[in-house]
């Protein structure tokens, strides 16, 4: 027969026994619970939704500034230029400096007044994409590009636009133009596009943004 000692001894052992199968079934329950409703996230920490939720914010952001690098490519040539752009509601600002700038070039202007400055002189003319025509021998859609470096079509024309499976901007059609967002960084709570790549026809211009600024300056 067992003493009393030995069978509290044995009853402890088993109670023992149970509460750390349950524990471990508890925290394995945790575990799984935790995969199933884990937010997918890619590299850079994006997560599905999170466009949608600022795409509003974005659209707001009418004054900023970025700088960084821009390559071009034709099939006349490849050459790269380093970028510094100010935005404002009724005002911009771009300074290529570099090869397909021509040494320092100053794209400047408000509706009905641009202006381009090189070492020739400076220019005028009523929209910067003649002036850009005229001086540089090609040009970008100056009035688009403010939104599309954010990652929005503008709003002047249709377009197409594919998302990722993240729900973010992936490929974008508009006046002939294809951009493909290629890369994110997060800005003051804002994700804005860090490269893209902006093709029309058989010019093909890369732009890698190395700092993002939102807000006045």
């Amino acid at each position: 027969m067992f003493s009393p000692i030995r069978l509290s001894i044995a009853r402890l052992s088993l109670k023992r026994g149970v509460t750390a199968r349950l524990s471990v079934a508890a925290f394995t329950l945790m575990l799984l619970a935790g995969c199933a409703t884990q937010t997918p996230t890619d590299e850079s920490g994006r997560q599905l939704g999170q466009w949608e939720a600022q795409q509003n914010d974005v659209e707001a952001l009418q004054t900023w500034s970025l700088a960084g690098k821009a390559g071009l490519r034709t099939p006349e040539e490849s050459t790269s230029a380093n970028l510094d752009w100010s935005q404002y509601p009724h005002y911009f600002r771009m300074l290529i400096s570099g090869p397909f700038g021509g040494g320092r070039t100053v794209l400047e202007g408000r509706e009905g007044r641009f202006s381009l400055s090189n070492s020739e002189g400076r220019f005028e003319a009523e929209t910067p994409e003649a002036l850009m025509q005229e001086q540089l021998g090609w040009s970008l859609p100056i009035r688009a590009l403010p939104d599309w470096v954010r990652g929005l079509p503008n709003d002047e024309s249709s377009y197409q636009l594919e998302t990722d499976e993240f729900g973010f901007p992936l490929h974008l059609k508009q006046d002939g133009w294809e951009i493909d967002y290629r890369d994110w960084e997060q800005v003051d709570s804002l994700w804005l596009p860090r490269r893209l790549v902006m093709q029309y026809d058989k010019m093909r211009i890369t732009l890698v943004v190395n700092r993002w600024q939102p807000g006045s300056e």
